[in-house]
């Protein structure tokens, strides 16, 4: 009875071993499975932030490059300015300087401004300038101007050569000057030194 429960022990414990036995190497081939198909999901999963990345990178490029056509279409306009061509010639006092839309401190600084309300071409053209005291001062000697004296205006391919016909002093309110002319003309006007009331006023008629 001992020798037979020994003998069934011995045999249940061959079966449990062999049957451990299998049941390892069902794992093992089972992981081994599982492994082989997890390789396409990492390679997936790493493609998948490669392409974000170049993503990343083409906005980035995107980007870089709106900011370069940005700074391209800068200086673009700043060739197309300077191309334009748009300035005063005096050559009584030796002037020549750019010309700027608008009156405003900041255009004045740098350049002669155009009053915007007046013509560019034909009827009358509105410009202003300091005379003194500022950072340019495009007209500090437009008082010396005489009757006949030479003004030419440039603006991109239109030119016009203005001769002096008057050069007086008006009071700070006098906007008259700057209505409408039937002649081509040509209107400066500056401050007048110590006298802030007071403005000076020099037009010009086209040379026919």
């Amino acid at each position: 009875m001992i020798s037979y429960t020994k003998r069934y022990i011995n045999v249940v414990s061959l079966l449990i071993t062999i049957m451990i036995f299998l049941l390892i190497s069902k794992s093992n081939i089972i992981l081994n499975k599982f492994d082989f198909k997890t390789h396409p999901i990492s390679n997936i999963f790493k493609r998948s932030i490669v392409l974000v990345e170049l993503n990343s990178s083409n906005i980035n490029q995107e980007t870089k490059e709106e900011n370069k056509n940005d700074y391209s279409d800068t200086n673009a306009k700043d060739i197309e300015t300077k191309e334009a061509n748009w300035k005063i010639i005096i050559p009584k006092i030796s002037l020549e300087a750019e010309i700027c839309e608008g009156t405003s401190k900041k255009v004045m600084n740098e350049y002669v401004g155009h009053f915007e309300e007046t013509s560019l071409k034909s009827g009358n053209i509105g410009l202003a300038a300091h005379n003194r005291g500022y950072q340019v001062n495009y007209f500090a000697n437009i008082k010396k101007l005489q009757i006949g004296d030479e003004i030419i205006y440039k603006y991109y391919d239109f030119e016009k050569t203005y001769k002096v016909s008057k050069n007086i002093i008006i009071t700070d309110e006098d906007w008259s000057f700057l209505e409408e002319t039937e002649e081509n003309t040509i209107t400066l006007i500056t401050c007048i030194e110590n006298q802030p009331e007071y403005r000076r006023c020099v037009q010009a008629i086209e040379e026919i």
